[in-house]
């Protein structure tokens, strides 16, 4: 019998598979993955397909397990921020009360994000936050699902007397397929068919974004910290942001993610560029691509997250997070951001995924 037991709910997603190897790495964890599709190739983990919105079903999917750990990675996408808030704080709900009567929960790290500064889908980036972003800012006025996550784990952490970790990561780069939200396949997407047609490889976001300072979360960065939050006695109950620990600029990162894929850079037009309008016919040329190259047959728009990507290089401001947080409690992880690219776009051609 392990003494330390992990529910990874998520675990087929860009972070709840890293936080999934990540264990694996570190050996000692029995692990147990929660997601809706079972996932491929991760023989180290017993997989469990739950549907977090069937209230009943997961609870009574889950009624043998007895994890000591618990990682929420996941969340799901509403119409409006209203529906995100009952849809995802209901889900954590119910991973949650699967354990009410069985004290065996130590920890609960919940993962949430950047838009804990910059506010909603409906109302992205509209304030002036101050950079970089640090955990001790107030909250802003309009609601927030990621605040009410943050809510659910202290209330039920109060009541039944584990502890409790919250990661605001910035945006993510990692390896995952079918992500919502999944800056490097996007983006190798896009250069991948602009290689094939010769179309230009243009930025697609706002000047602040091409010439300004940003930073950006590694998944494996992030499940590093995930973890030791959840196991260093000295970072218990707190909320921490995540990020790489170095920043870039667009402008000399799109140099070196279109020389990886041996295209010339396009000529920026020095104005906000919509990336989901440049893509939204370029399904059937991915297609082809895909037949071509002997890839697997995934559909663009399952691959690729253009809208969200447009949030990311579409902010009106610099972008950074402030890690001295984690750092003063003994997290010293840090990840060179081009590699974090460079080892995803790896992978995916590892995986056949990208030409």
């Amino acid at each position: 019998m392990y003494e330390k037991r992990a529910l990874v709910v998520g675990a087929t997603g860009i972070v709840g598979l890293n936080v999934a190897e990540h264990l694996s790495d570190l050996g000692g964890w029995e692990i147990h993955g929660l997601s809706r599709r079972p996932p491929l190739g991760s023989s180290f983990m017993t997989s469990h397909k739950v549907d977090l919105l069937d209230r009943e079903a997961a609870i009574a999917a889950l009624s043998d397990l007895a994890p000591t750990h618990i990682y929420y990675c996941t969340w799901t996408l509403g119409r409006n921020e209203d529906e995100n808030i009952r849809l995802n704080s209901g889900m954590l709900r119910t991973v949650l009360d699967a354990f009410a009567g069985k004290s065996c929960v130590e920890h609960v790290a919940v993962v949430t994000g950047t838009k804990h500064y910059l506010g909603p889908f409906e109302d992205y980036a509209k304030n002036t936050p101050v950079t970089p972003f640090r955990e001790d800012a107030a909250r802003l006025e309009k609601m927030n699902f990621y605040y009410a996550l943050e809510d659910v784990v202290m209330e039920y952490a109060a009541r039944a007397g584990f502890g409790w970790s919250v990661h605001r990561s910035h945006t993510i780069i990692g390896y995952a397929v079918g992500n919502l939200m999944n800056i490097g396949a996007t983006l190798a997407a896009y250069a991948s068919i602009c290689k094939e047609t010769g179309a230009p490889f243009v930025f697609p976001g706002h000047p602040t974004a091409w010439n300004g300072l940003n930073d950006i979360t590694d998944a494996r960065l992030l499940a590093r910290q995930i973890v030791w939050a959840s196991t260093e006695p000295n970072a218990r109950n707190e909320a921490f942001n995540t990020a790489n620990g170095d920043v870039f600029r667009w402008q000399r990162l799109w140099a070196e993610i279109a020389a990886y894929f041996d295209i010339p850079v396009g000529e920026y037009p020095g104005v906000y560029n919509s990336l989901d309008e440049r893509m939204k016919d370029m399904g059937p040329i991915w297609d082809g691509l895909v037949q071509k190259h002997g890839l697997q047959p995934i559909a663009l728009d399952r691959l690729a997250s253009p809208w969200h990507t447009d949030l990311d290089l579409g902010r009106p401001m610099e972008c950074v997070n402030s890690m001295n947080k984690s750092r003063k409690l003994g997290f010293d992880g840090f990840q060179d951001t081009t590699r974090s690219f460079v080892d995803v776009f790896d992978r995916l051609r590892r995986e056949r995924v990208i030409p």
